[in-house]
């Protein structure tokens, strides 16, 4: 009997405000019957959950999710804006009442008048009770739930400041916090609205790739042009596309040629030609000529569709450098509940009540883990983002740290540094011959032949816009070349030593036809740049020596596994593993598939079969090799930019948490206000972000 199949499904979590939340769903999602395993990222907002359908629904993971307090909307993007547009509203609001708290609060010589104080209690609490209303509600949920989150700390220091504040008015009293507990709620809100636009920049590269499917196709239905919404495009529809529009599907060209803008799938600018028999596919665009298409994949099934889902897989992945923070922020706020109230036992012990409750609230607001949980995350997406950009497809968090460790690269040859397609390299004529002549009967002799040296002659002629004449009587020789009758003559094309074809007419040689699969344009220079950021370069390659170490050589790689058969590739691969390399593989055929999974990051070249991008860890979109340098050095600005997010994140809280407990008092006399507070804590967030969006000005690495 097999194992049920796991479901694996993607939720839109609204309401979280830190990363002690999205642990919280985490270990809720994770105790609910039926799921295998659940993931929540803070910074996408998304719970990935795989769970047994037999024992578990959807419904049931929505519920748990509500449960806590949290939501799952339907429309994941127009929730999004809804709830930033909120968040807008409450902090003006919150401005508008809290600058006038301060204002009055700067004047001590008025806080002495009795109305002073009922006038700033009057102006915080629309603050307190309506803008930072929020903090309060995720607290008590939070609490109903045995757990704590950032909102508990907020609510925490701006409520105690509150009470305070009012225990102390309707006492008569002047000392009082208001601005405190209006500012922080400001301050908090504003850097909550920059970080979720921050983070909207950072999950861009999501939006841009959906903006470029067209939302309506034109297709041939019984005669006639009718244009349909996409979702009604079928396989094998005849779908017209004139200059200047979209593809909407894939498919492949029947009628037409034209110049096809592709750079969203490879990254490259450059328009490529396209005629009957091309692969055209959806979201590019049609710069020249109409074309007429037959529909091959639609839906989800399209290239865009896909590179969509895998980046947004790869956005919602957590990398193992992130398994410390996660840590960390599962046991950081209930650490700073203990902190907090320690520092006001001692201060209290020591000094006035609104001394220790400074430094209490101080130590609340600016313990804020959300630096930790966004350290991750938003580096990732950004990083992952880019790539997608670039044409590179990197499945994950897990892959791009693997990448960003690699010391070795090992390069297919047949389709990776070169083409992969044989071409004619010379043209030798003899006993009287001359180069077009030779040329035109050897390709009129192999037109029938499915040999592809004997197509790169036919096809190396028709380049040169020669006639070929009918060949009658054609023979196959299988391993020896072809026999047929030309224009009355006996034409014979044998495979000879090397890479050179015989050429031989009535039995007399007539010269020799070199032809070989050559190299990459760009081979060199990808294979010069890999030199240069210091990784060891191999090629491995089922072709005889000879050949393998003469492509070697003009591509500067010094190392060389040649005449290795598939299934020995995966063997040298583990053998450089032994060794302690971490190694890259990049293949692009169907014999490279167990290399690619066996190696510490595999690499597939875009243009390669579709069972060497499911064993790859990378896809390279575009059949160009310079993209993978610039994959790894982006895994690696990528991998720097955590470490970078994630040492700030740290030493935050370890250098603001006792400041803000006031250890500095007795040698200095200075202590952290709760506005500073407040700001620092909402500092923080920001710059983690925006240090992520650096990765999206990373340039290429040609």
């Amino acid at each position: 009997m097999s194992a049920p199949t796991a479901e694996r499904v993607d939720l839109p979590v609204s309401g979280m405000s830190c990363a002690a939340c999205a642990r919280s769903i985490e270990n809720q999602l994770a105790s609910t019957a039926g799921v295998a395993s659940a993931h929540v990222n803070f910074a996408t907002s998304t719970a990935t959950v795989e769970f047994d359908p037999a024992r578990a629904a959807v419904r049931n993971l929505v519920d748990a999710i509500e449960e806590l307090g949290y939501g799952v909307p339907q429309a994941e993007e127009d929730t999004d804006a809804r709830e930033y547009a909120a968040l807008q509203r409450r902090v003006w609001l919150a401005a508008a009442f809290a600058v006038p708290v301060v204002v009055l609060g700067m004047w001590p010589s008025l806080m002495h008048l009795r109305a002073m104080s009922w006038i700033q209690l009057a102006l915080t609490t629309p603050v307190v009770f309506y803008a930072g209303a929020s903090f309060y509600v995720g607290a008590w949920t939070a609490l109903r739930h045995r757990s704590a989150n950032m909102d508990t700390l907020i609510a925490l220091g701006t409520g105690a400041a509150f009470l305070y504040s009012l225990a102390v008015t309707l006492r008569g009293g002047h000392e009082v916090y208001y601005e405190a507990a209006a500012v922080i709620i400001t301050l908090i809100l504003l850097g909550r609205v920059l970080e979720a636009r921050a983070r909207g920049r950072a999950s861009e590269a999501i939006r841009h790739l959906r903006e470029l499917q067209p939302k309506t196709a034109r297709v041939l239905r019984e005669g006639a042009e009718r244009d349909i919404p996409i979702e009604q495009v079928r396989v094998g529809d005849l779908v017209v596309v004139r200059p200047g529009e979209k593809i909407p599907v894939d498919g492949t060209v029947r009628e037409g040629d034209s110049a096809l803008d592709e750079s969203m799938l490879t990254g490259e600018s450059m328009p490529v030609d396209k005629k009957a028999g091309d692969a055209v596919y959806g979201g590019t665009i049609n710069r020249s000529g109409s074309l007429r298409f037959e529909a091959r994949k639609v839906g989800r099934a399209t290239a865009l569709q896909q590179m969509i889902e895998l980046v947004r897989q790869a956005q919602g992945s957590r990398a193992p450098v992130a398994r410390l923070a996660d840590v960390v922020s599962g046991y950081f706020t209930m650490g700073v509940l203990a902190i907090a109230a320690l520092t006001f036992l001692v201060w209290l012990a020591f000094a006035p009540l609104s001394f220790a409750l400074v430094n209490f609230v101080a130590v609340l607001i600016i313990a804020c883990p959300c630096a930790l949980g966004l350290a991750t995350p938003t580096a990732i997406m950004v990083g992952t983002g880019r790539g997608a950009q670039r044409g590179i497809l990197i499945k994950g968090g897990e892959a791009l740290e693997a990448a960003a460790r690699i010391d070795t690269v090992i390069l297919d040859k047949t389709g990776t540094i070169t083409l992969g397609q044989p071409r004619v390299t010379e043209v030798v004529p003899m006993n009287g011959y001359a180069p077009a002549e030779l040329l035109r009967l050897a390709a009129s002799a192999e037109r029938d032949s499915e040999h592809p040296l004997g197509h790169a002659v036919v096809e190396h002629a028709k380049e040169l816009g020669i006639a070929l004449a009918q060949a009658s009587d054609f023979h196959a020789v299988a391993g020896h070349g072809v026999i047929a009758r030309i224009d009355g003559r006996e034409v014979t094309v044998g495979r000879s030593e090397g890479e050179r074809m015989a050429v031989s007419v009535d039995k007399q040689l007539a010269g020799f036809i070199g032809v070989a699969d050559t190299l990459k344009p760009e081979a060199a220079d990808a294979v010069r740049r890999l030199h240069e950021m210091g990784l060891d370069v191999w090629m491995i390659t089922g072709d005889n020596r000879r050949t393998a170490e003469a492509v070697a050589r003009q591509v500067g790689i010094d190392h060389v596994l040649a005449e290795t058969l598939p299934d020995a590739k995966m063997a040298e691969v583990r053998k450089l593993q032994a060794a302690g390399k971490k190694v890259a593989m990049v293949g692009d055929g169907i014999n490279d598939a167990a290399a690619l999974a066996q190696a510490d990051v595999g690499i597939a070249i875009g243009t390669g079969t579709d069972i060497a991008k499911e064993a790859a860890d990378i896809v390279l979109m575009r059949g160009d090799l310079k993209g993978v340098p610039e994959a790894l050095d982006l895994a690696r600005r990528t991998m720097r930019v955590i470490r970078q997010n994630l040492f700030w994140a740290f030493a935050y809280n370890a250098v603001g948490i006792p400041i803000a407990a006031g250890v500095l008092y007795p040698f200095t006399g200075w202590l952290l206000s709760p506005v500073l507070a407040s700001a620092a804590m909402a500092l923080s967030s920001v710059t983690v972000v925006s240090n992520s969006l650096r990765l999206r000005g990373a340039r290429s690495t040609d």
